[in-house]
């Protein structure tokens, strides 16, 4: 399966307070009803802080 565009990811992700751990950032795509592909993805990054959405994009590009 594809990866999930960088925009489907900032769309589930809208209105999250940054910076913000990896856990808070899958919680927000399942609370916003995000598709299965972008909460994959976003479990998949490493235990961090993000600072940027632009941060979340590039840590999923290196996945």
């Amino acid at each position: 399966m594809a990866n999930p565009s960088p925009i489907d990811i900032q769309k589930a992700l809208g209105g999250v307070d940054y910076p913000a751990s990896a856990a808070d950032l899958v919680k927000k795509a399942e609370d916003s009803g995000a598709d299965s592909s972008v909460i994959d993805v976003l479990r998949g990054l490493p235990d961090r802080q993000y600072e940027t959405p632009a941060e979340v994009n590039k840590a999923v590009a290196g996945n």
